[in-house]
């Protein structure tokens, strides 16, 4: 047996419903089921603002009640055939008189208790699921409509009434017994012993499903909602949440009661005692696996779970030198706040016993303030007990793992990252059993505070990394020169040593299992080291089998990179600024990735696009925490940037060029600047980061060297004949000028497709203020839709480059250590 429920955003509309009776067909032929339905999404609080305009005397409420009439009707006309509809319709009709009575009663007597508002909205989830199981029933489907009044059975607490669990276990079974239909039953409803219509409170839906899953041993109980699961945090405050897989009760116990939605404490306590896994499933997306909660779950991988949080939080101190060795001060204290119904959230003491602070509601701290003086006041009056100190706009962030207490340094990395981004802890408590940590911050701090620790928990002692580097120009030189420089700080901070053990140019190669002397390992290379040889290179690098193994390819050569899939292979990881691989065709590129995660290895190479700038790594971050790409727009040559930067109408095109490579920005054939292919490879990478499979022949490439120019060509010849075509790009220097606009070689991928050309943008364009040689690439994806990300610097140089991938070294080292 599985008891399948779905809220009321799963039946909102029409084409809804018949979604979820889509989902419920192939659980009819696998198993027996039931189905426990929310009323349609909204109407519970509609029945709820009815009842409130009747209470005063509104009319208004009838207009409100015509507008509920019709929705359902419409929904019955929407999912009935016409030779079913009449009977239906006349039972809808004669729910919604019998509401209507009611509330005019109300109107009338300008009384509503809560027993009537129970009745009131129990017409909620009747009227969606008796119509729900008329749908069902008219595919074809044996079905019978179940009101729970009928075997849910209660105490008279109306608004959140207990369970009889005895009686009403046993009414259900007796129901199940005699009807071998599927049950459409109605949640968030019971009755009491004297058959007055009682709600089950918050989230009653859901405990409505896990009372019928305790009561008939289910197998399974699923709760379906518009998410796809249990989250690591709430995915509106922190965009990169994502969904956990498995989770044990107490977890996703703790990480409701501080604020997670998608399940609530008393659904899981029928299924907890049963030994009943939970599955959190989504509607709008059927086929993810969604989160199972259960005895079982350990999800070891993860030190903790979820973070949670509450709003509107007050704080409450209580503290003096009269409390200290006193017995019974806490009796007295919290004794006072149950007789006002206040219900006490966290709490945390001194040792000393001299202060006891705890967290309630806001909305009721000046009512705990109030009592609790009272119940002091002698204290107060004796200055034995401070007043009452109340702060207010507060939250609680919890984080929530049963692994917590096998990882000592939980709670340091949780306040070591709220620490760092100067966010203060009011308070802090932490249960024995090391399932869950919570602060207490200022409640401007929440949403800053979810998403460092989340990155401190998800995302992303003294390790040595073992680096073989080839290429020693100046790309290599800065790197090698940025180890030394770093290395003592990075031994002592970071507990991470950089050995470089090997080096080699396109002449010379030198090895040095314990380490070259970074000062003079280049010199040492050319006078002493072998002939260069790659095989002899890639052999001994294999062979020495060092642990935390880093092979640097600091070369634009694709005779290095076809050696990448051998060395990842050998679990050794690859850092790269050579853009010649993951440019190559799409299956050596997806052949490299494979490779690497086969072998749990790193195969990293930020700096081959915006040399220093985090590009890929930020693309990549977004893509794993669930973000889709929509588009890029980028200007991704820091040459050509710099020469449209400079290039001004009534410029000489071919002179601005000159100038570029005279300076050292071009390469020393400009025409491989000019000609666009550059820009093409790395648009290539980005877009197959995003998710495509392109080739570079798919790129649509713009070169802006003429067609007399190119060829075999001496360079100087080649300026010669770029001057007969300046009167060309002074013509569209001069028309974007008129326009107020600048031209920019632009590269942008767009519906699936990549293409690069040079364009103009107006002034409210962000590359409009590009200069020199900086590189800038905006990002488009489902989160960063309104405003894209813009990534903006620095886009070429040796310096910058060599920080790119000193920063990609390091980030393996980083991932060492955890």
């Amino acid at each position: 047996m599985k008891i399948l429920k779905f809220g009321g955003s799963s039946v909102g509309k029409s084409e809804r419903i018949r979604s979820v009776i889509e989902i419920i067909k192939p659980g009819l032929k696998e198993d027996s089921i039931a189905v426990v339905f929310s009323a349609f999404g909204g109407v519970t609080d509609v029945l709820i603002t009815m009842s409130a305009l009747a209470l005063a005397g509104n009319s208004e409420y009838k207009t409100h009640l015509q507008a509920l009439e019709t929705r359902h009707l419409d929904a019955v006309r929407d999912l009935i055939g016409i030779q079913k509809q009449s009977g239906v319709i006349a039972q809808v009709k004669f729910m919604i008189n019998e509401l209507e009575d009611v509330l005019h009663g109300v109107f009338l007597v300008k009384e509503r208790t809560l027993r009537t508002l129970d009745y009131i909205m129990s017409f909620g989830e009747r009227l969606s699921a008796f119509i729900i199981a008329e749908a069902i029933k008219d595919q074809g489907l044996a079905a019978e409509f179940l009101d729970a009044r009928l075997v849910v059975r209660t105490d008279n607490h109306f608004g959140n009434a207990r369970i009889d669990f005895q009686t009403t276990n046993r009414l259900i079974r007796e129901y199940f017994d005699v009807h071998g239909e599927l049950q459409v039953i109605t949640g968030f409803i019971g009755s009491s012993s004297s058959g007055e219509t009682t709600t089950i409170g918050r989230s009653g839906s859901d405990y409505t499903a896990a009372i019928f899953a305790g009561a008939l041993k289910a197998s399974t109980l699923e709760i379906w909602t518009d998410v796809d699961g249990m989250m690591t945090a709430d995915p509106r405050k922190v965009k990169k949440a994502f969904t956990v897989k498995e989770m044990s009760y107490e977890e996703a116990m703790e990480l409701s009661h501080f604020g997670a939605k998608v399940i609530f404490p008393a659904t899981m306590q029928p299924a907890m005692v049963n030994h009943i896994p939970i599955w959190i499933k989504n509607t709008f997306n059927p086929t993810f696996a969604g989160t199972v909660i259960s005895d079982q779950s350990n999800g070891r991988d993860l030190i903790i779970k979820g973070i949670s949080s509450m709003d509107k939080i007050s704080l409450l101190s209580v503290q003096g030198s009269g409390l200290v060795g006193v017995v019974g001060v806490s009796m007295r204290l919290f004794g006072t706040l149950a007789k006002e119904n206040i219900s006490v959230i966290l709490i945390s003491q001194a040792s000393s016993e001299h202060s006891i602070c705890f967290a309630i509601e806001g909305s009721k701290s000046n009512q705990a303030k109030r009592a609790i003086e009272k119940e002091f006041q002698y204290e107060i009056r004796s200055q034995e007990m401070d007043e009452v100190k109340v702060e207010e706009h507060l939250s609680i962030v919890a984080i929530v793992g049963e692994n917590m207490k096998h990882n000592p340094g939980t709670s340091g990395r949780m306040f070591g990252a709220l620490g760092k981004s100067g966010i203060n802890i009011n308070a802090i408590a932490q249960g024995s059993s090391e399932l869950n940590i919570s602060a207490v911050i200022h409640q401007q701090d929440i949403a800053k505070a979810l998403n460092v620790l989340h990155e401190a928990f998800f995302l992303s002692d003294r390790k040595v990394l073992n680096v073989f580097l080839v290429g020693t120009g100046l790309i290599g030189k800065s790197l090698l020169a940025m180890i030394q420089k770093q290395y003592n700080q990075l031994a002592s901070q970071n507990h991470i040593e950089v050995h470089v053990v090997g080096i080699a140019n396109s002449k010379k190669l030198l090895f040095n299992e314990d380490g070259l002397g970074l000062e003079v390992a280049v010199a040492q290379m050319l006078e002493v080291g072998e002939a260069m040889n790659l095989n002899t290179y890639m052999g001994t690098m294999m062979s020495l089998n060092l642990s935390n193994s880093i092979f640097v390819d600091c070369t634009s050569s694709t005779e290095v990179t076809d050696h990448y899939e051998a060395i990842l292979s050998s679990n050794i990881s690859i850092v790269t600024p050579n853009k010649k691989a993951n440019s190559g065709s799409m299956q050596k590129y997806q052949t490299l990735k494979q490779a690497a995660q086969k072998r749990g290895v790193k195969f990293l190479y930020e700096t081959n696009v915006g040399a220093g700038l985090p590009v890929i790594n930020t693309l990549n971050d977004l893509l794993i925490s669930g973000d889709a790409v929509i588009g890029i727009e980028a200007v991704l040559s820091g040459t050509l940037n710099y020469i449209f930067s400079t290039f001004q109408p009534g410029d000489q095109f071919s002179e601005v060029v000159k100038a570029a490579k005279a300076k050292g920005y071009t390469e020393p054939d400009p025409r491989d600047d000019l000609n666009g292919m550059d820009v093409a490879r790395k648009i290539l990478i980005l877009s197959r980061e995003a998710g495509l499979s392109l080739e570079l022949g798919d790129i649509q490439v713009e070169s802006l060297v003429p067609e007399d120019c190119r060829g075999e060509l001496a360079v100087d010849a080649f300026f010669t004949k770029l001057e007969k075509h300046n009167s060309y790009f002074e013509k569209l220097a001069t028309e974007a000028a008129s326009r107020n606009e600048k031209l920019r070689y632009m590269a942008v991928l767009k519906d699936g497709k990549t293409s690069i050309r040079l364009g103009s943008v107006n002034a409210q364009h962000p590359f409009y203020s590009l200069s020199g040689s900086d590189n800038i690439i905006l990002l488009t994806t489902e989160r960063y839709n309104e405003r894209p990300m813009v990534i903006r610097g620095p886009g070429a140089g040796a310096e910058v480059t060599a920080a790119g991938v000193f920063a990609d070294i390091i980030r393996i080292g980083n991932y060492a250590n955890n």
